[in-house]
C-alpha cells in the first residue's frame, strides 16, 4: 500500500515539476518576445517590404493577372526541375499559413492591440507581398542539394549559395530557428482549446480533469499528424492542394453570413479600424507605436512574409523560372491577410464581442460566430477550425524537417518527427500566452537572415525579372 501511494506522490511531483518548467519557460519567452521585436526588427521587415516595393519600381504588382495564369498551370512543364506544382507549392505554403493566425491570431491582435492592429496588419501584408517576391524568386533562383543530392530551397540555401561565404553563419542561425519555430505548437494549442470548449466541455468531462483531456487531445491530434507527414512534400502538397481552396471557400462563406447579419456594425468596424490605428483610443494608453509593433506581429504570424518558411515550400516548385515562383508566392499575403484575416477582423468587431474581457484566442472568434448563427455558429467554427489547423500542422512538418536536414544532413532528419510529436504534445498542454511568445521569438530570429539575404541579392532579383517580363511581353 505505501509502494503505491509512493508512486502516486511520485507521479504528482513530476507532473507539477513538468508544469512548473511550462511556467518558467512561459516567462522567459515573454521577456525574450519584447527584446527580438523591438525597432531594428520592426524596421526590417516593414522598411525590408517597402525597399523591395520601390526598388522595383512596382514591378510584380503590374502582373497580377499573369500570377492567376501561373497558378492555373498555364506555364507548368514536367520537364523542369521540382517536386511540386506552382499551385500545390502555395497551397502547401497556405496550408500552413492560412490558419489559427487568421482565426485565432487576429483575435489576439485585436486584443492585444485594439481595432488599429489591423489596419498596421493591411501595411505589412502590402509590403509583405513585394518581400515574398523577392524571397521566393531567390528561393529557386539560388537552390542548393541537400546531402543526398536533392534540389531544395530556402533562405539557408539562398545564403550558402548565393552569398559570399563569410555569411554562412547566417544561414545556421535560420536554420536553428526554424529547427523551433517551423512547428505546430501554436495550431494544436487552438485546436485543444476549441475543441474542449465547444464539444467536450458540455458533457461535463473537463472539470477537474482539464490536462488529461487536452493530453488526450493532443495524442489525437499526432495520430492524424503522423498519416500525412510521414508521405513527405508530396503527400502534404496533394493533401494541400485539396483542403486549403475546401476550407478557404467555407470560412469566406460563414463569415459573410455573420457580415450580413451585422452589416451596419461592419461599416462601422471600417471606420473604427482607421481611427483606431493612429489615436489609439482603444487601448495600451494611446501608444501608436506599440499598436504597429502589435499588426506587425500579428501580420507575420498570419502570412509570413519576409519570415523564410514560404521560400522553404516555393523552393521545391517545378519551375526553371525563378520569377514565375515569386509572382505565384506573392498571392499568398494577399488572400492571407488583406482577405481572410480582414474578414475574420470585420466579424468580431462588427459583433461587439471584442469588449467582452476574458476571451481570447479562439474563444473570441467563437462568441462573434455563436452571437451571429445561434447554436451552429460554433460548430461550423469548429469544422473551419480543424481543418484551418491540421493542414498548418500537416505543412510545418516539412519546413522544420528541412531545417534539420541543413544542419546534421537528410540521413538523420527523420528524428525531426519525433521532436515534432512533440511539441504538439507541449502545446496541447501549455498556455496560449507561452505558445504565443515562443512562436513570435522564432520568427522574429528567422526574419533577420531571410530579409538581409533577400536586400543583399535584390539587385539579382531585379536582372532576372527584367529578362523575364521582357519575354512575357
Amino acid at each position: 500500500m505505501n509502494t503505491v501511494w509512493g508512486q502516486e506522490d511520485s507521479g504528482l511531483y513530476y507532473f507539477h515539476s513538468f508544469m512548473d518548467f511550462l511556467y518558467t519557460l512561459e516567462d522567459f519567452f515573454k521577456q525574450a518576445e519584447s527584446f527580438v521585436w523591438g525597432k531594428p526588427l520592426l524596421f526590417l521587415l516593414i522598411g525590408g517590404g517597402l525597399f523591395f516595393m520601390l526598388y522595383s519600381r512596382f514591378l510584380p504588382f503590374r502582373y497580377l493577372g499573369h500570377s492567376i495564369n501561373i497558378l492555373r498551370g498555364k506555364y507548368d512543364s514536367p520537364e523542369e526541375k521540382g517536386e511540386i506544382s506552382h499551385f500545390q507549392a502555395l497551397s502547401g505554403h497556405l496550408a500552413a499559413t492560412v490558419g489559427m493566425g487568421n482565426v485565432s491570431g487576429v483575435a489576439l491582435a485585436i486584443v492585444a492591440g485594439g481595432p488599429g492592429a489591423i489596419f498596421w496588419m493591411w501595411v505589412s501584408a502590402f509590403v509583405g507581398m513585394a518581400t515574398k517576391f523577392f524571397t521566393c524568386t531567390l528561393a529557386v533562383m539560388y537552390r542548393g542539394y541537400d546531402s543526398e543530392g536533392q534540389i531544395q530551397g530556402g533562405p539557408m540555401y539562398v545564403i550558402r549559395e548565393g552569398m559570399p561565404k563569410y555569411f554562412k553563419p547566417l544561414a545556421v542561425f535560420f536554420a536553428v530557428a526554424g529547427f523551433f519555430g517551423a512547428t505546430p505548437i501554436f495550431q494544436a494549442n487552438q485546436i485543444v482549446q476549441v475543441t474542449r470548449e465547444v464539444l467536450i466541455r458540455p458533457l461535463g468531462w473537463v472539470e477537474g480533469n482539464e490536462f488529461l483531456v487536452d493530453l488526450s487531445l493532443g495524442m489525437v491530434i499526432v495520430f492524424f499528424a503522423v498519416l500525412v507527414i510521414f508521405g513527405g512534400i508530396k503527400r502534404i502538397g496533394e493533401v494541400a492542394s485539396r483542403l486549403v481552396p475546401l476550407m478557404v471557400v467555407v470560412y469566406i462563406l460563414s463569415v459573410l453570413v455573420i457580415m450580413i447579419v451585422n452589416w451596419s456594425g461592419v461599416v462601422d468596424s471600417f471606420f473604427l479600424i482607421f481611427e483606431d490605428a493612429f489615436h489609439a483610443d482603444a487601448v495600451l494608453g494611446g501608444a501608436v507605436g506599440a499598436i504597429v509593433v502589435e499588426g506587425a506581429k500579428r501580420a507575420a504570424f498570419s502570412n509570413e512574409a519576409g519570415i523564410g518558411t514560404a521560400p522553404m515550400m516555393h523552393g521545391a516548385a517545378k519551375t526553371d523560372e525563378p520569377v514565375r515562383e515569386g509572382l505565384a508566392a506573392m498571392l499568398g499575403p494577399f488572400i492571407d491577410t488583406l482577405v481572410i484575416c480582414t474578414m475574420t477582423a470585420l466579424c468580431i468587431l462588427s459583433t461587439g464581442v471584442w469588449t467582452e474581457t476574458g476571451l481570447d484566442g479562439i474563444s473570441l472568434t467563437a462568441k462573434a460566430f455563436d452571437v451571429s448563427i445561434p447554436y451552429l455558429g460554433h460548430y461550423i467554427l469548429l469544422a473551419c477550425v480543424l481543418i484551418f489547423a491540421f493542414t498548418t500542422v500537416f505543412g510545418f512538418s516539412y519546413l522544420g524537417q528541412k531545417c534539420l536536414s541543413f544542419l546534421v544532413g537528410v540521413k538523420y532528419a527523420k528524428f525531426f518527427n519525433y521532436w515534432y510529436v512533440a511539441i504538439i504534445l507541449i502545446g496541447s498542454v501549455w498556455s496560449l500566452d507561452g505558445v504565443v511568445s515562443l512562436i513570435f521569438v522564432m520568427y522574429g530570429l528567422m526574419a533577420i537572415p531571410t530579409m538581409v539575404s533577400a536586400i543583399y541579392l535584390a539587385p539579382k532579383v531585379m536582372q532576372a525579372a527584367k529578362v523575364y517580363f521582357a519575354k512575357v511581353e
